[in-house]
């Protein structure tokens, strides 16, 4: 009867330990999050309830479309007009790359993401890099426009900037980014596809439609457009409407990884030491500009962005900094983790893979693309 019980025991400590090495990027947000509240307080307004919910409901629409179908139609759409590998990836990391521009990075991988994993499936080809690229892409693509990325919303409106010097300044990036997306691209594997599927028929067109309508409302929520209280209420009342168990399917501990962010950079943001260093090391454009990509990988380019704008008035460097600190690290841009969970949702043992995967090809981009700007720019005296 003991050793019955000491087996049970030792089972059940496996499997957390399990739990913690499958999700390391939940795992270590938690940790940050803890060991951050040992030298600061949380507070609730460091948790960004805009983002919270509009991820919220966006998980909730694509949930949805998934369930009726409407992913597996587009995903058999694009694999029939495709006779390789190569050029479904092609297409799905550009798709991320030019979506971004105008439904910010975040939604752009929530979209195309599940709809790469469901091709993925289809074909039995491994699709890991193409997601990392997604996800690169949809970093890059989305520091083409104001509306693009959270970080950029808050420069462009903090310092009151207008469109035109606006794309001046991120359009360099957005052209290298695209070059280095095109070379990589080619180093994809080029597996002839042989399938000719037969088209799917949605399985409902009226609750597509209701849930197309849906998720206009909520992207019009994220682009400030109506208030995203009004868009969380409307995705609760159609989800209790037509679908309740959809509330059971959507990755709570992703939300739950965004709070513990959100409370780490809140509580490291606020220390002193922080502030100290912020207003000594800001010196000129190339100091902001360095600074802005280096704390970004360790806070976040969203929080970097808020940050430092309060030790700056040279908007130029911190812009582009932080849109190119949104590479590297897992954490340099939130946008990053969500699809990292949503690739190990399909492929909980491949955690550790894509990480090491994702930090190559990441940091890769964060050299090239912070060496040959600057580069460019000392030249042009404008750093």
């Amino acid at each position: 009867m003991k050793e019955s019980v000491l087996i049970q025991n030792k089972k059940r400590i496996k499997l957390n330990l399990g739990f913690l090495k499958k999700d390391m990027v939940f795992t270590i947000s938690i940790v940050l999050a803890a060991g951050s509240c040992l030298f600061q307080s949380p507070k609730i307004e460091y948790l960004n309830f805009p983002v919270l919910i509009s991820l919220f409901n966006l998980m909730l629409a694509i949930k949805a479309f998934e369930e009726l179908r409407v992913l597996d139609k587009f995903a058999i759409s694009i694999l029939n007009k495709c006779n390789n590998s190569k050029s479904v990836s092609a297409i799905l990391i550009l798709l991320c790359f030019f979506s971004s521009m105008f439904m910010t990075n975040d939604v752009a991988l929530l979209t195309f993401v599940p709809l790469t994993l469901v091709i993925s499936r289809k074909t039995k080809m491994p699709m890991m890099e193409t997601i990392i690229l997604q996800t690169i892409a949809a970093n890059i693509g989305s520091s083409l426009t104001p509306m693009g990325n959270p970080q950029n919303l808050f420069i462009y409106s903090f310092y009151g900037i207008t469109p035109m010097p606006f794309f001046m300044t991120v359009l360099l990036l957005a052209i290298l980014g695209i070059i280095c997306l095109y070379f990589f691209i080619r180093r994809l594997d080029k597996k002839e596809l042989k399938v000719e599927i037969p088209p799917i028929q949605i399985t409902d067109p009226k609750k597509t439609m209701v849930w197309g309508m849906v998720l206009i409302i909520i992207i019009a929520s994220i682009f400030g457009v109506i208030p995203f209280q009004v868009a969380f209420i409307v995705t609760l009342i159609i989800v209790a409407i037509l679908n309740r168990k959809l509330l059971f399917k959507i990755d709570y501990l992703l939300l739950l990884t965004f709070i513990c962010f959100f409370i780490f950079v809140g509580n490291i943001s606020n220390t002193n030491a922080v502030h100290v260093l912020a207003s000594a090391s800001l010196k000129d454009s190339a100091s902001v500009y360095f600074n802005s990509i280096l704390l970004s990988q360790f806070i976040s380019n969203v929080p970097a962005s808020i940050l430092l704008a309060e030790f700056t008035s040279n908007w130029k460097p911190l812009l582009l900094g932080v849109n190119i600190g949104g590479l590297g690290t897992i954490i340099a841009s939130m946008a990053s983790v969500i699809s990292y969970k949503l690739y190990i949702q399909s492929y909980p043992n491949q955690g550790k893979k894509y990480l090491l995967k994702f930090s190559l090809y990441n940091f890769s981009f964060l050299f090239v693309l912070t060496l040959i700007p600057y580069i460019i720019l000392k030249i042009l005296k404008i750093f």
